[in-house]
């Protein structure tokens, strides 16, 4: 039986979904099969960032519905070997019972090693649905007060189930503005959650370009050499959190700064 995540979040636009998708992607490049769970029934997006929304022919609301089997719904990477995607893209699946969905997750679980939920935004019915089929949670923020307090709304939300661990992930993290003490650092988000931070994501274009294609990030940027960070930790117990301020020391550093 596999290890259910959910990923979530206080709001959005905290680029929760690409955390998921990389997160998976890093997962199953490291020997795990993978499952990627698209829960924002109707607002979806995880097939574009994952670059098939063009493969997806069925989804959580047809098998639901019995139009097809849960294997016809998945859509396998065509490019990242044991990562495949049970996306959610029809509007009429806005009731998808708690039953069901439970259902379907259990059925992923012993298939997959890890099966990663795409938590909605918000904490809505949508969110307790994906929670309360999970073993895991992790709440994606921004190193921004009003994120972390969404976050630590969440947390709150969270304590409620009977989740085997909550960690948080900090995203979007200026490494420069850190060190000038204009933005938290990953201590200051710990201290404010309460809860471990097991990942530090850096703020980097390399994103926001691979977005524009349908693309996941490239595999030598910092976004990705940071989740995989988190990958490991996931699979492996590590501690590792990468330094998002490391490349603004010293006199290259410096210039960094500076020409930003």
């Amino acid at each position: 039986m596999g290890r259910c995540i959910v990923v979530t979040s206080g709001k959005g636009g905290v680029g929760k979904s690409t955390i998921t998708a990389t997160l998976g992607m890093a997962m199953a490049e490291a020997g795990a099969k993978v499952t990627l769970v698209d829960a924002d029934v109707g607002l979806n997006n995880l097939d574009l960032v994952l670059g098939i929304e063009n493969a997806v022919s069925y989804d959580l609301t047809d098998v639901e519905r019995g139009r097809c089997r849960l294997t016809e719904a998945l859509v396998n990477h065509p490019f990242t070997e044991n990562l495949s995607l049970l996306s959610s893209r029809a509007l009429g699946g806005a009731n998808l019972s708690q039953k069901t969905f439970s259902a379907v997750i259990a059925a992923l679980r012993r298939g997959s090693d890890y099966v990663l939920i795409d938590c909605p935004a918000g904490i809505d019915e949508g969110f307790h649905r994906a929670v309360s089929s999970a073993d895991e949670a992790i709440i994606v923020t921004t190193p921004i007060p009003a994120s972390v307090r969404d976050a630590d709304k969440v947390s709150d939300l969270l304590s409620a189930y009977r989740l085997r661990r909550v960690e948080v992930v900090v995203n979007r993290v200026r490494g420069d503005l850190v060190l000038k003490g204009e933005a938290l650092g990953v201590g200051d988000v710990m201290s404010a959650l309460r809860l471990p931070v097991v990942g530090s994501v850096p703020e980097d274009d390399e994103v926001l370009l691979s977005a524009t294609v349908g693309r996941i990030t490239d595999r030598e940027s910092r976004h990705y050499r940071s989740v995989c960070m988190i990958a490991s930790h996931v699979m492996l117990g590590t501690d590792t959190i990468f330094d998002c301020t490391a490349r603004y020391r010293g006199i290259l550093g410096f210039f960094r700064k500076i020409a930003r």
